[in-house]
């Protein structure tokens, strides 16, 4: 099943899509309250789609998630994005923050802040948490991710490496796309199998697969959980493959009017054009 957020006349709406049309729920609560609430709120998706529907071009998609509690990512989590960073396969899990304020809609524009002109693309797999938890085992994460969908983590670089902490320079507003809805676990046979690519103005600029995890989704998962307690709606950004901007020879950074598709197999894609900060 696939779990979106839109807007139409009558304002933001929680539906399910099915082909090219989406059918709105009945339903008042969060994406996070249904996806919390999910033993009984399934029903409501499946009696939604018996409904008339609208076509999605004639809906505005939203961020699947509005206000998720908290938004962790991986860095250097992909053996040819190591590899073009220069730096050592890490032993540990290096983890960052993401603000909320940073997530973005699947196709709404991204802007480049006027502090700075090195912006960068990381397409990435996002893992939505469902079932909450502490100290989950690995063989046990399964059962606690609702769903995935596509990421962008965009990052601006100098921000990034001015500190040793990355998360400002991962944070900054709109910089957090996902989308184009959450598609539900059962429907992805292996999330450790999916093609996963992003293009800038049709050049294809990362094209792997999530196989090449150095730290796999249930690792990432687990490791997350002895710290803190997972809650429904949590997003985990699980890596980027090779190809971003800032390892090109001579460095190459998003500009206004780029245009930056993410896709992952069998989760949909996302399109973004960058504009300036006004």
């Amino acid at each position: 099943m696939k779990l979106a957020r839109f807007n139409d006349a009558a304002g933001t709406q929680i539906g399910v899509v099915d082909n090219d049309r989406v059918y709105r729920l009945d339903y008042g609560g969060t994406m996070e309250a249904l996806i919390g609430a999910w033993d009984t709120t399934q029903d409501l998706c499946a009696q939604a789609l018996a409904g008339e529907g609208r076509k999605l071009s004639d809906v505005t998609l939203l961020a699947p998630v509005s206000r998720p509690g908290k938004i962790f990512a991986i860095g250097l989590n992909y053996a040819d994005h190591i590899a073009e960073s220069g730096l050592d396969t890490p032993n540990e899990q290096i983890w960052f923050t993401k603000a909320v304020t940073s997530l973005n809609g699947p196709f709404d524009p991204i802007i480049i802040p006027k502090i700075s002109q090195t912006v960068d693309y990381e397409v990435e797999l996002v893992a939505v948490i469902g079932r909450g938890g502490k100290n989950i085992a690995e063989t046990d994460v399964p059962a606690h991710v609702f769903g995935y969908c596509v990421g962008n983590d965009v990052t601006e670089r100098f921000w990034q490496h001015r500190t040793p902490q990355w998360s400002l320079g991962k944070s900054f507003d709109t910089h957090a796309p996902i989308g184009p809805w959450i598609t539900t676990a059962d429907e992805i046979a292996d999330p450790h199998n999916l093609n996963i690519s992003c293009t800038v103005n049709g050049d294809v600029r990362q094209n792997s697969n999530t196989e090449h995890l150095v730290f796999n989704i249930w690792q990432q998962i687990s490791q997350l959980s002895q710290a803190m307690t997972l809650e429904p709606g949590d997003l985990v950004f699980t890596g980027t493959p090779g190809g971003v901007g800032a390892a090109m020879d001579p460095m190459v950074f998003l500009q206004a009017d780029d245009v930056v598709v993410t896709e992952i197999e069998g989760l949909g894609r996302m399109e973004a054009r960058l504009i300036n900060e006004a």
